[in-house]
């Protein structure tokens, strides 16, 4: 099975326009992947700074059947104003960390990305 996702890529990779702070990050112009730490049973969805170089989100779900994992990728959608199906978690879909990639990033999306310093 081929994989259609780019390698991850280290801080001393990321471009000059994007903090360090988020740890795993690559852009491109069809693509945005970076590293994610979920919270679970949060009382709400919401970005809460950063654990060990990766985009702390606690989101208002438990880790059951998934639940978890459709919440973020709800919240990520919503934050970064696109369509579900423009986010994918790569990685750790049974973890706390994961690895998220969200195409045809919008420019309102990398501004967000760009305030994230």
């Amino acid at each position: 099975m081929a994989a259609d996702h780019p390698p991850p890529v280290y801080d001393s990779d990321l471009p000059t326009n994007i903090s360090c702070r988020v740890g795993q990050l690559h852009e491109d112009e069809h693509a945005v992947t970076l590293s994610v730490r979920v919270v679970p049973r949060a009382a709400r969805s919401e970005i809460a700074g950063y654990h060990d170089g990766a985009l702390r989100i606690r989101v208002a779900a438990s880790p059951v059947e998934g639940a978890a994992n459709r919440e973020l990728i709800k919240f990520l959608s919503k934050s970064f104003r696109v369509p579900q199906s423009a986010v994918t978690i790569i990685s750790g879909s049974n973890s706390r960390n994961k690895i998220v990639r969200i195409t045809n990033p919008s420019a309102v999306m990398l501004e967000e990305l760009s305030k994230l310093k």
